[in-house]
């Protein structure tokens, strides 16, 4: 997947009881941040609690929804991560980064933690692919699971942050589910 480029989006439907195509190009809602360079994050769809098919006519997921789902709604979000070495690039700017994700990563970015940048935890039950690259799962006790393409993380509403430690943008795909914290 190119890193300039919005997720592709195919959308599929019924109409007058034949399959059809819907929708065919990329997805609205993707954002290519300035004060990181290399991160891209869209939200490519999202659910209401109980979901219908086939799907309406609105877009379900325009620029600047909220990212965390609430309660037995669904995200699909596919994420870029350059290299954690951009943090030491001059074209790296937190003061941007911040607002950047303040918009277009809301209900999320407000859950990252200043004292440790990139830590988070949603009340969302997660489903999370490594599509391409390599990245370093780490959780509060500072372990970690190195995951290559292919590799599903199942993230159980966990304090955790995403590293990528290696020299090429990686890209993974996240359904996030709303979920009920019980601890």
């Amino acid at each position: 997947m190119s890193g300039t480029r919005a997720p592709r989006r195919v959308v599929t439907g019924v109409r007058d009881g034949k399959s059809v195509f819907v929708g065919d190009g990329p997805a609205p809602n993707c954002h290519h941040y300035q004060g990181w360079p290399g991160f891209m994050t869209s939200v490519v769809w999202a659910t209401a609690p109980a979901p219908t098919v086939p799907p309406g006519d609105d877009e379900p997921a325009p620029p600047y929804r909220d990212v965390v789902p609430a309660l037995g709604e669904t995200r699909l979000m596919i994420v870029r991560f350059p290299p954690d070495s951009m943090f030491a690039d001059p074209r790296f700017d937190p003061a941007k980064l911040d607002g950047e994700q303040a918009r277009h990563l809301n209900s999320l970015a407000e859950r990252f933690e200043e004292a440790d940048p990139g830590m988070h935890r949603t009340d969302s039950l997660d489903y999370d692919l490594v599509l391409d690259n390599e990245i370093w799962l780490e959780l509060d006790d500072g372990e970690t699971r190195h995951l290559r393409p292919g590799d599903v993380v199942i993230q159980g509403g966990a304090r955790h942050a995403w590293r990528n430690r290696s020299n090429k943008v990686t890209t993974m795909c996240f359904v996030l589910i709303g979920a009920e914290r019980r601890v």
